[in-house]
């Protein structure tokens, strides 16, 4: 695949419908840890391109008729991953659209398989502090993290999952600036990775 980082954004002369019509019927797929942003960063996507935002935990919670935290304390994470592959998979049909999906999704060949058919796929990137800050606010909601250090697990979750991650079509890295810089930027490395022109970008 290929790796495209866009790390400093500009307001973005690219057209909505410049990179809708490059996309066709597939989904952005947002991927990347447990506090990185992609629901926030997504709504705010799918705004500007004018296409509904899809929150794959919040699907797989309405299926179950439960919290992620309760599917994994009641069924454990193996039936929550279960789970999580087909509710994406069966989500992935409904683009265009932007997918958030959940930390450990693409963990699961089949469902980054799916991604790769379906989707054009972008990680969206942060430091382990960055992480930190943001899920100590919200540390009970994180299954994952329910450990007796959990800045460790969260550091060894993301040296296992980097590898993965880095497999996404684009690389934007998430940080501590307006949510909408970073949405101009990942406008800007779609209307590249999907080989908008100069015409289409400014509607000319």
């Amino acid at each position: 695949m290929t790796d495209i980082a866009i790390q400093n954004g500009v307001d973005s002369p690219v057209s909505a419908a410049a990179v809708l019509h490059r996309l066709g019927p597939r989904s952005i797929v947002l991927v990347g840890m447990m506090g990185v942003g992609k629901s926030s960063i997504g709504r705010r996507l799918g705004a500007r391109l004018g296409v509904p935002f899809v929150d794959a935990d919040g699907e797989i919670e309405k299926a179950a008729g439960m919290t992620i935290a309760d599917i994994f304390a009641r069924h454990g994470e193996a039936d929550f991953r279960s789970g999580e592959a087909r509710v994406i998979a069966r989500l992935l049909d409904g683009g265009p659209q932007v997918l958030a999906t959940g930390g450990g999704a693409v963990m699961n060949a089949d469902t980054q398989a799916a991604i790769g058919a379906k989707g054009v796929s972008i990680w969206l990137n942060a430091d382990p502090e960055v992480l930190l800050r943001r899920i100590s606010k919200r540390k009970n909601d994180r299954p994952m993290l329910q450990t007796a250090d959990p800045a460790a697990t969260l550091r060894h979750l993301l040296a296992e999952r980097a590898p993965v991650y880095a497999q996404a079509d684009l690389t934007v890295q998430s940080r501590e600036v307006p949510h909408e810089a970073i949405v101009t930027e990942i406008v800007n490395a779609l209307a590249i990775f999907l080989g908008v022109s100069p015409q289409e970008s400014t509607g000319a």
